[in-house]
């Protein structure tokens, strides 16, 4: 129950740091640039959207990463490959490698729902929800608290967008993406039992 307590508190952790980080950090970025010309700005965000986007990855795999890590090394172990719980530096690079293939190749039409139908982004609000996101999963990672790093830049973005007007935000597009959010338990945990059931049925 404790590993269950600590996957609860996750989706909570990410979901309110995420909005109020996001919130936040734009408010601050736009008190601070607040006489400095737009165009300026957007041009010293566009670089130091590359270093936010950079902790982002980093974040992701230091949490998303150690799940999928450790799922595969434990099966490993229960078929015997292993003979401990020992994470060899071949399933930390297959994960990498495997994580970064599904991210440039799948992951175009979630940037755009994310960034363009969520709430268009400007590059310093952008900045904000990747910085914001980033903080809090690499939080969670120190704490030993697995979390969702989509539910924390979503609710990230939110909260940038929510500093210019709440209407800034599509909430319809955001309720789909709670809806999968709450559709993403039943139906893998569905998923994985009927893989069990047949494999064990098989073999």
């Amino acid at each position: 129950w404790d590993g269950w307590r600590k996957v609860l508190i996750g989706l909570g952790f990410s979901s309110i740091l995420g909005f109020l980080g996001g919130f936040a950090i734009m408010v601050a970025i736009s008190w601070i640039f607040r006489r400095v010309p737009l165009a300026v700005v957007r041009r010293l965000f566009g670089r130091l959207q590359i270093l936010s986007a950079a902790f982002m990855g980093f974040s992701h795999g230091s949490n998303d990463g150690q799940k999928f890590i450790g799922v595969f090394t434990l099966a490993l172990v229960l078929g015997g490959v292993l003979p401990e719980f020992r994470i060899p530096l071949w399933v930390i690079l297959l994960c990498a490698v495997t994580m970064g293939i599904g991210t440039a190749v799948g992951g175009w039409r979630i940037v755009h729902t994310m960034g363009l139908r969520l709430t268009k982004l400007e590059p310093y609000q952008g900045f904000a929800a990747e910085t914001a996101s980033a903080t809090a999963i690499e939080a969670a990672s120190r704490l030993g608290i697995p979390i969702s790093t989509t539910h924390t830049i979503n609710t990230a973005i939110m909260g940038v967008g929510a500093t210019r007007r709440l209407s800034a935000v599509r909430w319809g597009v955001g309720m789909e993406i709670v809806t999968a959010w709450i559709l993403t338990f039943p139906v893998c945990a569905l998923i994985a039992w009927v893989t069990a059931e047949l494999l064990r049925w098989i073999f």
